[in-house]
């Protein structure tokens, strides 16, 4: 018996996961690319965001989901942490609307969905159609899943021991609250574990006295997501994973002190235990969102006061383009330069903290690189805009030949920034693999960084001066470096065939190697700028 429970509870659980998993599948895919801009938009204003989260939660269908976007967000400087924490806000209300369409008796539209669906899915000659069929055949399992469940715990109806303590759950809200959070912890689905209780109630095995310290509980378990998914992020990304836990514990704690009104009210919403648990669920989380919202520029505070500390943010978008200067290209040329400089100095950061992550295994600085990246990457097509537009004015043959050395500059910069990426990809291969990169190598690579690092910062100067006499010098190195790329690669086969490199750390050593070759060619693309506009 026991274990024709367990097969059952565990076999119907994995199809209402799967089913979850599936119709947020097939509505993100409906909704495209729009999620991630959604978020990263409509969040300007506390209310908005709010709404915005709710919404977002609705398609993916996972509040710990929507949670750890806006945690990778934040990490990537996309958002500020009043934005990601009203946007929390909303999906804790979002995920609710899962438990509100399990609690209704759907039961009989499981098999049809999953049959309409599957079709859709399979034979659907349109993407719109092969999505929708997904949609259906996600939500027809869910019920299937939760049905199987349901029908599984019918014999607990004759066990004293599981009575007795659902009843222990209603007299101790606490321990409900705690096991209710360790489970949902342990499955990193609210959604899930909220199913199972719904379930538990269609068989009438629990009361909404012992259904609500549980659901509480789902709302603590869920955090753990969002706090893994803050590990080794950027503080402001700590912080929003903190201002999940807080918000949630901060309900959880005021609504115990009401507990037994808040049960009356519940009680007057539905005429079943199933529809009085999904109700709980949602009008805790919405209630909750009511008490902090006029409190929320504090609740922020607070935040920072707990975690304080400010990361050492990367600036996003242009600082020095203005499209008014267009109508004065020579004012304009000299807006897109400063941009550029700006750029390069982003990007030579960039050379230098990924050499550091190789040379040192430093970890931290990884998040930081890749948030640089995206800004280099953004740089480059808001000051390639900015030119193409400034090429439909009037310019004499000079500031022509300009714009296209600036474009041309702007593209290596970019290149520059690519490289640096790889180079961190390469050392974070070599600290998850745990490779061994003998000394020697380290030292080698660094070397050569300095070398490339000398030439890039004469381009920088050699561009940011119009020394042309200055560029010049950087374009002669370019031969030094390469016939120091030839020479370590000439080492490090001498070391392979005395077996003191592993074959797989190797690999990655003369990969480097490369990306800082071409680091150099492209400083020299950018001396030779210099050289042709002057």
């Amino acid at each position: 018996m026991n274990w024709f429970i367990a097969i059952g509870m565990l076999g119907g659980l994995g199809l209402f996961l799967f089913g979850i998993q599936m119709m947020a599948s097939g509505m993100q895919k409906i909704a495209g690319d729009r999620l991630r801009r959604i978020l990263e938009i409509l969040t300007g204003k506390p209310i908005i965001g709010i709404f915005t989260g709710i919404l977002v939660t609705i398609l993916v269908q996972s509040s710990s989901t929507t949670t750890v976007m806006l945690v990778g967000f934040v990490n990537a400087g996309l958002m500020t942490l009043a934005q990601a924490v009203s946007a929390i806000m909303g999906a804790n209300i979002g995920t609710t609307v899962t438990a509100q369409i399990i609690s209704f008796d759907l039961d009989y539209l499981a098999l049809p969905a999953v049959g309409i669906g599957g079709l859709l899915n399979f034979f659907g000659r349109r993407k719109l159609y092969r999505y929708l069929g997904q949609t259906l055949l996600g939500f027809g399992l869910l019920f299937l899943g939760m049905l199987t469940m349901s029908e599984a715990m019918y014999p607990l109806r004759d066990s004293p021991f599981f009575l007795d303590l659902l009843v222990r759950f209603g007299e101790q809200p606490f321990l409900g609250i705690l096991i209710s959070a360790l489970f949902t912890a342990a499955i990193q689905s609210s959604s899930g574990a909220t199913g199972i209780i719904i379930a538990l109630t269609l068989q009438d095995l629990m009361t909404i006295e012992a259904a609500i310290p549980l659901i509480l509980g789902t709302n603590v378990g869920t955090c753990i997501t969002a706090m893994l998914a803050g590990l080794g992020t950027s503080l402001s990304a700590r912080k929003t994973a903190f201002a999940h836990v807080l918000f949630n514990l901060l309900g959880v704690a005021i609504l115990l002190l009401f507990l037994g009104p808040f049960t009356q009210l519940i009680l007057e919403t539905g005429q079943t235990v199933a529809r009085q648990t999904a109700n709980a669920h949602t009008i805790f989380n919405v209630l909750n969102t009511l008490i902090v919202f006029p409190f929320f520029n504090y609740f922020v505070r607070l935040i920072n006061y707990i975690v304080p500390g400010e990361d050492a943010r990367v600036e996003l978008g242009p600082k020095f383009l203005d499209k008014r200067m267009l109508k004065a290209p020579a004012v304009a040329l000299e807006a897109a330069r400063q941009e550029l400089l700006r750029m390069a100095s982003i990007a030579r950061d960039m050379v230098q903290e990924s050499i550091e992550v190789f040379v040192k295994g430093d970890r931290r600085k990884i998040a930081h690189i890749l948030q640089m990246e995206d800004l280099v990457d953004g740089l480059e097509t808001e000051i390639a805009h900015y030119l193409q537009e400034l090429s439909q004015h009037s310019l004499t043959r000079q500031q022509t030949t300009t714009v296209a050395g600036l474009m041309s500059a702007a593209n290596d910069l970019e290149r520059i920034g690519d490289h640096s990426q790889n180079i961190v990809q390469l050392s974070e291969t070599v600290l998850d693999e745990k490779l061994q990169v003998s000394a020697v190598a380290r030292e080698e690579v660094f070397s050569m960084y300095e070398k490339v690092n000398e030439m890039f910062v004469q381009a920088i100067e050699a561009f940011r001066k119009e020394d042309v006499s200055l560029a010049r010098t950087v374009i002669t190195q370019d031969d030094i470096v390469d016939d120091m790329e030839k020479e370590l690669r000439k080492r490090h086969i001498e070391r392979v065939n005395r077996r003191e490199c592993v074959t797989a750390a190797g690999v990655i050593y003369l990969d480097i190697l490369s990306n800082m070759e071409r680091i150099a060619d492209h400083a020299t693309n950018l001396a030779q700028v210099v050289t042709e506009e002057f």
